[in-house]
Formats: structure tokens, sequence, C-alpha cells
């Protein structure tokens, strides 16, 4: 408990009375004591994580959850064995980012027997909604009824304030008029928008009830916790209100808290931030989070693909630090959200970030914007799924097909743990149709479906969901197999001409290694393999003879093994 009290006294220094400690502590012994199931103690090449909404498939009846455990065993469980589910809580807006109530789960999901029936067959990872709530929750309405014990729950704030240094992911208004009990009308800090109100962990009553739906959390059987936009918990008016020392120190609070309660649980930051940002929520490799999402991955592979280069992903991915075992990432293509660009800036020029925007925006993607401190706007966001951020509206569906898999096979070969959204392993396409129903561009790679309609295109053979569904999974299901791939690995990037990515990923005692070559381009590229011996591709089968030239097909990779008999 020693760091506990540490962090406590470093981010209230003599504000947090002595009987409100005690009340913490005491909720943080209890949930120790009740825990009895141990986590798994780390990652390795097997952990492969799928990212969806509780309420993805549907049928008559039946609880989401029960039908999505059902669909689950019967043909994700091979390929998956960590399911993130994105909040389940009863919610307002924002597809379940809105939460009305951390403690419960929404009546068209279930309930918690549903969660522990799922978690009975996969591992999973709760989303802690942490930096704010919706305007519709019990909290937010006690706080307007001027109720004993939650005022400063809240931020109020005069619109008066100067607020231009407030880093801004939205166009809406930063402050958000509400009327109260007494008929006084507030300005209500809201960063994302005015149905999502900031929560002020300024008050230490508020550290002290979220940090009772961390706990509840764990012991409902979370194995990892993925900490929601959490650079903005922290507000100091005249700072840009991201980053903030106590923001980072809350980090180390949730994390010092999830270690004496269940240790082996991974806390995982969720920061759409430039890539040096992003890693700083890393600490110092053991006091703030073990994983960080990979953020500029999706639009350099994306950026990559479109120019048929990898001259900047090569760059930056030379410069990854794998993390020495301590941390690691969470790397993905695809998310419930769009594409974001601000981890792309400071490695693509903002005129190559323009141009893919506009290129995107041609064939079909949304784009999302926010507000700069010179009142501006910059694109922040590409709404599309990944398959069609990929390709072209007149594109037939093998060159999707072979596009799609390339990107995923960049994903899976990258240090970290890989994360695939729902949406990319049934092949989806942008639904536009759902854009018009839910009034926002995110609509468009959140799709629901009716559990007989995707079970019967996952099983038509001629289509492209069939098609996708098949070699995705078995792809990562090859993944899984590989040690070379352990998160914990280091990874080289190898010298190659632009249209080709190579790098090589080592196994932890060094005797093995898989080396990894992708045609990125639309042409046929030759080139020579770094050593003259045979290998062996394991995704086909073949063997390939290094001491020849090696003609690489539009889109086409290797993953290659050495030593074949």
């Amino acid at each position: 408990m020693h760091t506990i009290n540490t962090l406590i006294d470093e981010i209230y220094p003599s504000t947090f009375p002595q009987a409100s400690r005690e009340r913490l502590l005491s909720h943080i012994r209890e949930a120790r004591q009740s825990i009895k199931t141990a986590r798994k103690s780390h990652w390795d090449e097997k952990d492969v994580v799928l990212i969806t909404y509780a309420d993805q498939f549907r049928e008559s009846e039946a609880p989401t959850l029960a039908t999505f455990s059902r669909f689950y065993q019967q043909h994700l469980h091979n390929t998956f064995n960590i399911v993130h589910l994105l909040p389940f809580f009863p919610w307002s807006s924002d597809d379940g980012f809105s939460v009305i109530d951390y403690h419960r789960i929404d009546a068209i999901c279930g309930d918690w027997t549903d969660i522990a029936e799922l978690h009975r067959h996969t591992r999973l990872m709760f989303d802690f909604v942490c930096n704010h709530m919706s305007a519709h929750s019990a909290w937010f309405k006690h706080f307007l009824a001027l109720d004993p014990g939650w005022d400063d729950f809240f931020i109020s704030m005069s619109p008066a304030t100067d607020l231009s240094a407030v880093t801004r992911p939205r166009t809406s208004p930063l402050l958000t008029p509400f009327d109260f009990a007494n008929g006084e009308k507030r300005f209500i800090w809201t960063t994302f928008s005015a149905d999502q109100i900031d929560l002020n962990f300024g008050n230490p009553e508020v550290l002290i009830r979220m940090v009772g739906v961390l706990l509840d959390y764990l012991k409902k059987g979370a194995d990892y916790v993925r900490l929601d936009a959490v650079g903005y918990m922290w507000k100091t008016p005249g700072t840009r209100c991201i980053h903030l020392p106590k923001t980072h120190q809350l980090v180390k609070l949730f994390r010092a808290i999830v270690d004496e309660v269940a240790p082996g649980t991974v806390i995982i930051t969720e920061t759409n931030v430039p890539h040096q940002d992003n890693i700083s929520y890393f600490g110092n490799g053991e006091d703030e989070a073990q994983m960080v999402y990979q953020f500029s991955l999706p639009p350099l592979v994306l950026h990559a693909i479109h120019n048929g280069s990898s001259r900047a992903l090569r760059q930056w991915a030379a410069l990854l630090d794998s993390g020495g075992g301590t941390t690691t990432f969470f790397n993905f293509l695809a998310s419930h959200d769009g594409i974001g660009l601000n981890p792309a800036r400071g490695i693509l020029p903002e005129v190559e970030i323009v141009a893919l925007v506009r290129d995107l925006a041609m064939e079909g993607a949304l784009i999302s914007y926010k507000n700069n401190p010179d009142g501006s706007t910059s694109p922040y966001e590409i709404n599309v799924t990944y398959m069609d951020a990929l390709n072209q509206q007149q594109d037939d569906d093998d060159t999707r097909l072979r596009r799609f898999m390339l990107a995923h096979a960049l994903l899976l070969a990258f240090p970290g743990v890989p994360a695939i959204y729902v949406q990319s392993i049934l092949g989806s396409r942008n639904d536009s149709e759902g854009v018009k129903a839910a009034g926002h561009n995110r609509a468009i790679n959140r799709e629901k479906f009716a559990i007989a309609d995707i079970e019967q295109q996952l099983t038509a053979e001629n289509g492209l969901r069939h098609q996708i569904f098949t070699q995705l999974s078995a792809l990562i299901q090859l993944r899984t197999r590989q040690p070379a791939f352990h998160p914990d690995n280091p990874m080289e990037i190898l010298d190659s001409d632009n249209s080709l990515l190579m790098l090589r990923r080592y196994s932890h005692d060094g005797q093995a290694s898989l080396l990894c070559v992708y045609n990125l381009s639309s042409k046929n590229v030759e080139t020579r393999l770094p050593e003259q011996r045979k290998y062996r591709d394991i995704v086909r089968g073949e063997v390939i003879e290094g001491s020849e030239m090696l003609v690489l097909a539009p889109w086409h990779y290797l993953w290659l093994k050495t030593g074949v008999p």
C-alpha cells in the first residue's frame, strides 16, 4: 500500500481527508481478498485480441452477450484468446461511451452472468471510461440537483475563462450550459460532446468512486483494462489540459491499485495523439501502462499501401523500442473509431496527410475535424472501414482481398499484441446507411448484424466476407504458432527498395528468426533476399532459394523461415 499512499499524497497534497483515505484503502483491501482467480502473468505470441461490441450480433429474445458467446465458441475461439468488449453498460450516446451507470449492463446485452459465461471461454478486456460520463447519469443528475455530497463532481467554468490553450479533439464547444435546481445556469466542461460530462478528479470523492468502478471490473474478471480518453483526465486552465503530470500520476495510481489487487491485469492507455506523447504512458517501464495503443500504425500502413512506398513506415518502425519485456504495444489497424491522423503528424509531412485525406474522401470516406488554438480546423480522423480505406470503389474483390491481407500480415508481424476489429475479421465495407440513421460519421464502421444474416454471408464461399474471414483467421492462427512473434522479441528493419518492406523477428534465444517481406506496390518487384540460403514460406509452404532473384507480385507477402530441410 506504500506506493498507493505516496501517489495519493502527490496528487492531493493536504486535500485528501484521512477518513476518505481509509475508506479508499478499505475498498482496495476488500477487493484483494475477494479476487481468487489469477491472471496470466505476461503476454506471448498466442495472445491476439478481438475488438467487438457486446451487441454486435442479434437474435430475437436472446441477450446479445449470449448470442456473441455462441458465435465466439463456434467461429472465433481458435483465432482469438482475448475479447475486448466495448462498453456494455447503459448508455445515452456515442455507441456506449456515454456511460449512464458503470456498474450495470445494458439490458439488451444481458447481465453479469452472461459476462461470467463468456469469461469461461476467453479472457476479457473491459473499457474503463474514466474521463467522462453521460449527462443522463444519476451522478450528473445529483450534481444538477445540488444534492449534498455531489458538488464539484464535475467541472463548472466561467465562459470568460481563457481556455484557448486547451487541446481539442472535437469541433463541439468545450463548455456546455446546464440549468441547476436553484435556477442558476452554469457552464460545464465537456471535452467530447454535450452528453459526455468530464469528471472532476480534483475532488477526492470522484477518485474514490472511480476506483470503486475499477475494483468492480477487476472483481468481475477483467484481464485487461482499457483507460478510455485517459490523457484528458486532469484539467488546469491555462495549460493544454492533456498529458498533465497529475494525469500521469492518476494512471500510476490505477496501476498500483491493479498490481495490489489483481497482479497480471494489464492496463492499456488509449491516447490518440502523436507517438512520443503516446509512449509517455509507459512511464519508467514499470509504473504506468503495460500497453499503449499503437496509434501510428493504422495511418502509416494505410499511407504505405496507398502510395506503394515503405519509406515513412520503414523509418518510423526502425526506431521502435520493443519495451524490454515490461511494456509492449497494443497493435491494431481498425477500431470502433476512425483512423486517427494526429499520430501520423511529425512522421508524415502535413501535405501527405492532406493528400491521403483528399484521396480517401473521393472514394467515400468521411472526415472528422478538430479545433486548433488559432481558430482553424484540421482533419482529426478518417471515418471508413479499413477494407475501403485500402481500396478504390472500382477495385474488384481479388484486389481488395490482396491489399487487405497484406496490411494484416504487416500488423501481425510487428512487436506487440495484435488486435483485430470485428468489422475487419468480417470483411465489412462502409455502412453508409448506418451513417444516415445514426447521424454521425463513426457509424460508417459500426454496423451491427442479425446473427443469421452474418453466418449466412460467412459461409458463401464466393463472397468477400467468407474469403477474408477464412484467410485472416488462418493467418492469425499461423502467427500464434511462431515463437519469433513473441511481443517482446526484437524487430530489425532491413534495407530495401521503397516498394518493399523487409523486417526480421528474432526468437528469444536468438536461434530462430522469421524474415517477413512485403510488396506494397501494384507492380511486380524484383529483389534479392539478404542471405543466399533456402527459406520456407510458412504461409504457403513454398521453398524459396535465397540465391535466386525473387519476384514478388503486387501486394504479395512472405513469412520466411530458415533451416529448410
